[in-house]
């Protein structure tokens, strides 16, 4: 399959210092800022590539372009005419955005709930700006995302039907697990009144990780929107905080890997145990993922 893995996400956010704060004070996350063209970008490293977020100041709170990571140029070209072939408009990004991703070769298209979705071939290597040798493995990646839209069907056809991604399972009525490699998702898509980003997984080492991190949340007075608790289907451990943004971020550990004979099935309830929402949960249907 062309596309290997999420790469990495912008987000225009009206905050930008209280997001720093956040990654760097209970994430132990560092950051480096590089020129975007005219504008100047923030970008959070969560692991050995140059980042996974980036955060562009902005008078609003939004995406702003999703990347998705493929491997071999020819399955650039290969997802290029299959988007084509379904009337998406794929585009060569200029090489500014290029060289912010950290890619030798970048496209991307509109989805059909107005999301800039982008096609990064290649990824740079950075070393680490944090942890030393002996750490704890804290951080250690980006591990999925879920859109919530009135689009669900457009959506479950762009992802499944033209970028190839399997199915893994699903929450009647509304909410579908994909992945992209063995990963039990990358992405999940839910069904909302609005479009929107419900949450990014912000990935851990070990359940220790996890433990530190609930730790700092409360030392730091980070709102706790989703409790300590394991996911029914992908089994992983994990909490969630309230970003400066107003969506979640899943801080988690322990997901499942799948092969290709996992059959996909309605999983049922949200979770094993614990992931109590602080309030009512707007998302009722995508929100425990």
């Amino acid at each position: 399959m062309g596309i290997s893995k999420l790469g990495y996400v912008g987000l225009n956010v009206t905050d930008v210092a209280a997001w720093v704060d956040l990654f760097d004070g209970t994430l132990g996350v560092g950051n480096t800022r590089e020129k975007a063209g005219s504008e100047e970008v923030v970008l959070l490293q969560l692991d050995e590539f140059k980042y996974r977020l980036a955060l562009y100041q902005s008078a609003e709170d939004s995406p702003r372009h999703i990347g998705w990571i493929v491997d071999a140029p020819a399955e650039l070209d290969r997802l290029t005419g299959r988007l084509t072939a379904a009337g998406f408009d794929v585009r060569e990004a200029t090489a500014d955005e290029a060289a912010t991703r950290g890619a030798v070769g970048l496209r991307w298209f509109t989805d059909p709930v107005g999301f800039r979705v982008e096609l990064a071939l290649g990824e740079k290597r950075t070393p680490h700006p944090r942890r030393p040798a002996d750490a704890t493995p804290g951080v250690t990646g980006l591990g999925h995302l879920v859109l919530p839209s009135p689009k669900l069907s457009e959506l479950r056809d762009l992802y499944e039907s033209v970028l190839e991604f399997r199915l893994t399972d699903y929450r009647a009525p509304g909410l579908f697990f994909f992945r992209c490699n063995n990963t039990h998702h990358s992405i999940a898509l839910g069904t909302a009144e609005t479009a929107s980003l419900h949450h990014l997984e912000i990935e851990h080492g070990s359940i220790d990780d996890i433990g530190r991190a609930f730790d700092r949340a409360q030392a730091n007075d980070v709102p706790v929107s989703i409790s300590l608790g394991r996911h029914m289907n992908d089994k992983a451990i994990s909490f969630y905080v309230k970003n400066p943004s107003g969506f979640h971020l899943e801080i988690g550990y322990g997901a499942i890997e799948v092969g290709d004979d996992y059959v996909p099935h309605d999983f049922g309830t949200p979770s094993v145990w614990g992931h109590r929402h602080a309030g009512t949960n707007p998302f009722a249907s995508p929100a425990q993922s």
